[in-house]
């Protein structure tokens, strides 16, 4: 059975590309362009890991986060920030909320792939 991955981010071109690097590398993917769309897939997707997006409309990604942590029919889920935010203290907000990895943009594909593998245990 395919692993499943949620990409939740407000840029079409970061969505597009996105998806189709984590499609090429053989996962279930679905998108959100914002954070209340994100929360609706979660409930019903279940993915086993989660591309956030920290800026986007509605709610923001640290909030996602937070509720991804706190709601126990998504616990296991993991968490990788994905942000233009590269400052220290932004990283630690993520991580703090329980963000399993945080990447800022632009980001290395190859080292997205290397962490979302390395968190399903693909690598």
């Amino acid at each position: 059975m395919k692993k499943r991955i949620l990409i939740a981010d407000d840029e079409p071109n970061i969505v597009m590309s996105l998806q189709f690097l984590m499609e090429f590398e053989g996962y279930e993917v679905r998108t959100a362009a914002d954070g209340e769309t994100a929360l609706q897939i979660l409930g019903d997707f279940r993915p086993d890991l989660v591309l956030l997006d920290v800026m986007m409309p509605k709610r923001n990604g640290y909030e996602i986060c937070q509720v991804v942590r706190e709601t126990p029919a998504l616990a296991g889920i993991k968490v990788v920030m994905l942000t233009a935010k590269g400052r220290d203290i932004d990283a630690e907000k993520g991580l703090a909320l329980g963000a399993d990895s945080y990447v800022t943009k632009p980001f290395a594909t190859k080292e997205l792939v290397a962490t979302v593998k390395a968190l399903l245990g693909d690598a």
